[in-house]
C-alpha cells in the first residue's frame, strides 16, 4: 500500500492488491442487534459471526491470504514425520531469523505454554514492556508473575511519542538488583504491545534492554507475534532506519535475542506458531514438551498446509509494501475519528485503531467496565464487533477485588486486506454518532465470570435498559436505515 498524494480531493490509502474471492457479509437491524448483544451476554467475542457485519475482533487468524499463499497450500506434504513442508518452514524460519533451532506449536499462546511450563518457577518475575493476556495467564499458572516496566510515557493515551512500547532499562537494572538474576529466568519484550494499543518499542530501545540482559546473563525472549507492524513503524518512525531494508531490521532485530516466538495468526496470515533459537540447552528444555501438547515435532498441531502459507507469508512480511496497509488504514481511521473529536489513542499504533474508553463514557466507573460497554454499544450501533482490552481484561486481585487496568480501550483491529475504505468510513460513522449520544451508555456487570480469562466467556448485563435508548435513539435519526 502506498500513501498516493490525490489532485482532487484528500489523500487516502491506495490498496496494492484486488480482491478476487469475496464473502457476503450481513448487516441486521439494530432490534436484531440489540437481541443479538443480550443473547451473547453483552461479550462480543459470544457473538454469532452471522449477526456481524464489521468484525474488528481481531487479526488472529483473520487476515486475508495472497494467491501466493493459498497456491502453496496445494503442495503441502502431508506425513506425519520427517514431512518436507515443515523443512520449507524450519529453513524459512532460520533465514529470516537466523535460528537455528525450531520448534513447531499450533498458535503463540501455545509457544507461551510451553515456554512457562519450561522456564517459570514459582516465584519468578518475567519483566516485560507490558504483559498480554494469555502470556500472563501462563506465566501464572505455573507459579510466576509479570512486572510491567513500560516506561512511564508509554501510559499516555494521547501522545506524539513514537515508540510507547519502549521497556525503561533502569527499571530492569533496578528490578534485577532487587531480585537477583537468579529469580528472573527471561526477560520478554513484545513487539507492538497490545493492551495499550498496539505501541511499537524502537529497534534502539531493544539494543538497550539486549544489553542489560546480556550484562547479567538473562535470556531476553522476543514475542514477535505483531513484528510485521513494529517493523512498519521502526523503518517509518525511527530515523537511523529509514534507509535500511525491512529484512535487514528484523536481522537487527533477531541478533538482540535468545529466543523468538510468534503467533503466525497474525506474522504470516495463516494459523500457526513457532519457537525459534540459536541456544541449544534452551532448546532441548523445551523440545520434549511440543510432542506432549502440540504434536510431533515435525507438525506441531498445525496442518501442513498452514505451514506452507507461512513459509510465504513470512517471506512476504518482509515485503514493505504489504506491510504497510494495515498500519496506513489504522492511521486513516484514527485520524477520520479525531476529526469527530472521538478519543482514541494516538499516536495510531499497529493491529487496530484504538478507542479510549475512559474518555468516552468518563461517566461509566471502571467496575462497570466502561470498555466493555462501549464495545457493545459500537456493536448495537453498527453492527460492528471490536474488543474490550481493559479491566474486563485483567484478572481479579486474589481477595476478589477488581484490578483495575491502565487503559480502558476498545479495540477495532484491522485485519490486513480484509476491508475496504468505505467500510472503515462506515464505521467512522457510526462511532462518531455514538459519541455525539454516549450519555445514553451505561455499565454492565456479570451474570457468569469465569476465573481465568473472563473476556473470552464471561456473560454480564446491562445495569439499566439503556441499550433500548440508544436503540431508540438510532431508529429517531436513521429510521429504517440500517
Amino acid at each position: 500500500m502506498e500513501k498516493i498524494k490525490f489532485f482532487y480531493g484528500d489523500d487516502v490509502p491506495l490498496e496494492m492488491h484486488k480482491v478476487r474471492v469475496v464473502q457476503k457479509l450481513n448487516l441486521r437491524k439494530i432490534d436484531e442487534r440489540v437481541d443479538a448483544i443480550t443473547g451473547a451476554g453483552n461479550n462480543t467475542f459470544l457473538l454469532q459471526n452471522k449477526d456481524v457485519f464489521l468484525d474488528m475482533l481481531t487479526d488472529s487468524g483473520v487476515n486475508a491470504m495472497s494467491d501466493i499463499q493459498m497456491a502453496a497450500m496445494m503442495v503441502a506434504d502431508d506425513s506425519y514425520a520427517g514431512s518436507q513442508t515443515f523443512t520449507k518452514l524450519e529453513n524459512k524460519v532460520k533465514e529470516i531469523f537466523g535460528k537455528e533451532y525450531f520448534l513447531p506449536a499450533h498458535q503463540g499462546r501455545a509457544c507461551e505454554n510451553i515456554l512457562a511450563k519450561a522456564f517459570v518457577s514459582e516465584g519468578d518475575c518475567i519483566p516485560m514492556n507490558y504483559h498480554f493476556t494469555t502470556t500472563k495467564a501462563h506465566i501464572g499458572a505455573n507459579g510466576g508473575y509479570v512486572e510491567e516496566i513500560v516506561f512511564d510515557k508509554g501510559l499516555e493515551v494521547t501522545s506524539t511519542n513514537p515508540f510507547k512500547g519502549n521497556m525503561d532499562t533502569n527499571k530492569l537494572k533496578g528490578l534485577i538488583d532487587q531480585l537477583g538474576r537468579e529469580k528472573i529466568p527471561f526477560v520478554r519484550m513484545e513487539a507492538g504491545t497490545n493492551l495499550i494499543g498496539g505501541q511499537p518499542f524502537s529497534l534502539q530501545n531493544l539494543k538497550d534492554v539486549a544489553s542489560v540482559c546480556r550484562e547479567n546473563d538473562i535470556p531476553l525472549v522476543l514475542d514477535a507475534s505483531l513484528l510485521a507492524d513494529n517493523l512498519y513503524f521502526i523503518k517509518m518512525r525511527e530515523e537511523a532506519y529509514k534507509d535500511t531494508s525491512i529484512r535487514d531490521i528484523t536481522t537487527e532485530i533477531a541478533e538482540c535475542t535468545d529466543l523468538i516466538y510468534f503467533s503466525a495468526r497474525k506474522l504470516g496470515h495463516a494459523r500457526g506458531g513457532g519457537i525459534c533459537t540459536n541456544n541449544h540447552d534452551m532448546f532441548m528444555k523445551m523440545r520434549e514438551l511440543v510432542p506432549l501438547f502440540e504434536g510431533f515435532l515435525t507438525y506441531g498441531g498445525m496442518s501442513v498446509r498452514e505451514m506452507e502459507a507461512i513459509v510465504v507469508g513470512l517471506d512476504e512480511t518482509m515485503d514493505f509494501n504489504m506491510i504497510n496497509q494495515g498500519p496506513q488504514f489504522i492511521a486513516y481511521m484514527t485520524e477520520e475519528l479525531q476529526k469527530h473529536n472521538v478519543p482514541v489513542v494516538t499516536p495510531a499504533g499497529g493491529l487496530g485503531c484504538h478507542v479510549n474508553a475512559m474518555e468516552f463514557v468518563s461517566h461509566i466507573p471502571q467496575d462497570e467496565y466502561p470498555a466493555g460497554s462501549l464495545a457493545a454499544a459500537i456493536y448495537i450501533a453498527g453492527g460492528i464487533r471490536g474488543m474490550e482490552r481493559g479491566t474486563l481484561s485483567e484478572e481479579r486481585f486474589p481477595d476478589g477485588s477488581e484490578k483495575l487496568a491502565d487503559m480502558e480501550l476498545v479495540r477495532l483491529a484491522m485485519p490486513r486486506r480484509v476491508f475496504t475504505l468505505s467500510q472503515v468510513k462506515y464505521a467512522v460513522d457510526r462511532i462518531s454518532w455514538l459519541y455525539e449520544n454516549r450519555n445514553l451508555i451505561e455499565g454492565i456487570r456479570f451474570t457468569e465470570e469465569p476465573k481465568v480469562l473472563r473476556f473470552f466467556l464471561g456473560r454480564l448485563e446491562p445495569v439499566s435498559d439503556w441499550q433500548k435508548k440508544l436503540a431508540d435513539k438510532f431508529k429517531a435519526d436513521f429510521g429504517d436505515s440500517l
